[in-house]
């Protein structure tokens, strides 16, 4: 999580001031440090000469922050074009490479876009090989867009004196955002702040998901249509000409339509919320005032979807960092700390519906004399496939984790007793079946079963239950399925078999 300060830290930068200068040296700090790039530039693409030139840089060699680069020309020139980011990881191979510094092995370009326009390009180099891995370009690629939001601002303030007060409500928009991680929560104040700041009767936030728009975020004095959470389609209505045409739509007499989000409304501004090209979702702007809205209005509404649109893109990566931080990286299910966290979640959600919860604790048996016999490499493939046939087996909404080295943990809600011991019986019965690749034998599993409130109201009384069951099964030797309270169940096998893998 340390590494998303990042996007956070240069949120600030930006916010700091809106002098351009300022904002872009200080941005390049961050990258230098962040990353350990040796050098790095902002270049600043000129429309009317289709040429990109350095606006700002840090560690190039003397002189050559005077060039100029076509547009398609070179790696920045490139990713200028093509409004991706473009990767050399050796610049002696790529006849692209225009030399800034002497001492450069690998290169980075990356676009900087204001909605889907081309401004410029962020420009990282290394003195060693290879330097950018697929996770650190994804972090420059959003970190690119604090620049952009840099030179948004700066643009607006040069060209728009008059809205002084509309960009401080911006900044203050964005501060606020740089301090929340919850999406709902994040998008909850992004619109009462513009609904406050620019004082209009309702702002609503959509965000696509799949083929709908979810109604996330709304905030105002109008009359909802859709509830919180509703889904609208995503081809209809003014936000799907919005979203599909990558343009705001402004509608200034909607009373005779329907397909407003609001009862009242008599006018709405559409706006996409795109980052870095990906269409997002829709802002809603609304009005029960008709020709409420003007040509001028659009400019600081945009900038304010920008940097809403921005934050919907660092949730998501906040998100699957936070989700990364849950897998066990071996088999790629849950680790334990997720374990732990859902466990509570579940006795909280069965105590409060009066619902059951089956805690399920399994062991591979003998799996320290498998590793001894056939090597660690390929324990570790018994591991995957174990956990890969206890994960298809399940419901969506039960969880199985790896508790630790041999040992998974199943979660099932709204489970019984009985129907906790047959989900058991059934696991044991397929990795018994199982024909493990480079395994001459069976592989076998012990599992002890326990039940939310049978056998204990609390986390620590749920599992230890459960591994009193495991013990039970291992002591009662291997290759079954035991309660909490000693009721066993045993599963079919063979004695021979289980005596021949005693230790």
């Amino acid at each position: 999580m340390q590494k998303i300060a990042v996007l956070y830290d240069a949120s600030q930068a930006v916010l700091s001031t809106l002098d351009l200068d300022e904002v872009l040296q200080t941005i390049l700090g961050i990258a230098r440090d962040y990353f350990h790039l040796q050098n790095v530039a902002i270049m600043l693409l000129n429309k009317d000469a289709g040429e990109l030139y350095v606006r700002r840089q840090i560690g190039w060699d003397e002189g050559q922050d005077k060039a100029r680069i076509p547009l398609g020309s070179g790696i920045t020139g490139t990713a200028a074009l093509k409004k991706r980011p473009i990767y050399s990881p050796d610049v002696s191979k790529d006849p692209r490479y225009f030399e800034s510094t002497k001492t450069t092995r690998s290169e980075l370009a990356v676009p900087l876009m204001v909605r889907d326009e081309v401004v410029g390009v962020l420009d990282c180099q290394s003195d060693n090989l290879n330097h950018f891995d697929a996770e650190t370009t994804d972090l420059l690629t959003l970190f690119s867009t604090q620049a952009s939001m840099a030179l948004q601002n700066a643009r607006l303030h040069q060209l728009e004196q008059e809205r002084a007060s509309q960009l401080e409500a911006i900044n203050a928009i964005a501060k606020q955002m740089t301090a929340v991680l919850d999406l709902n929560e994040l998008l909850s104040k992004v619109c009462l702040l513009t609904q406050e700041a620019f004082q209009v009767a309702h702002v609503s936030v959509l965000v696509k998901d799949d083929e709908d728009l979810v109604l996330r975020a709304s905030h105002g004095r109008l009359t909802a249509r859709t509830a919180v959470g509703g889904r609208l389609p995503i081809d209809s209505g003014s936000w799907g000409r919005a979203l599909g045409s990558g343009n705001t739509v402004t509608e200034n007499d909607t009373r005779s339509l329907e397909s407003t989000l609001h009862a009242e409304t008599a006018a709405s501004m559409y706006i996409p919320l795109i980052s870095f090209g990906q269409p997002l979702g829709v802002m809603v702007i609304s009005s029960d005032r008709p020709k409420a809205f003007h040509v001028s209005d659009e400019q600081p509404l945009e900038s304010v979807a920008d940097i809403c649109a921005t934050a919907i893109q660092n949730s998501h990566y906040v998100e699957r960092v936070k989700q990364l931080a849950y897998l066990d990286g071996l088999t790629g299910i849950f680790n334990r700390r997720f374990f732990e966290m859902r466990i509570t979640e579940e006795i909280e959600r069965a105590r409060r519906f009066e619902t059951g919860l089956g805690v399920i604790m399994i062991d591979i048996d003998q799996f320290k004399r498998l590793n001894d016999e056939f090597g660690h490499l390929l324990g570790d493939e018994v591991l995957r496939q174990v956990s890969s046939i206890l994960h298809r087996q399940l419901r969506k909404i039960d969880v199985v984790c790896r508790y630790g080295g041999e040992e998974f943990a199943i979660l099932l809600p709204e489970t019984n007793c009985q129907h906790t011991l047959g989900v058991a019986e059934k696991l044991r019965r397929m990795v018994e079946a199982w024909q493990f690749p480079g395994v001459p034998r069976p592989v076998t599993i012990s599992a002890g079963t326990a039940n939310y409130p049978e056998h204990g109201t609390t986390r620590d009384e749920l599992v230890s239950a459960g591994d009193a069951g495991l013990y039970t099964a291992k002591q009662g030797g291997r290759n079954r399925v035991c309660l909490a309270a000693g009721t066993e169940r045993e599963g079919s096998r063979h004695k021979s078999r289980e005596l021949a893998w005693q230790e």
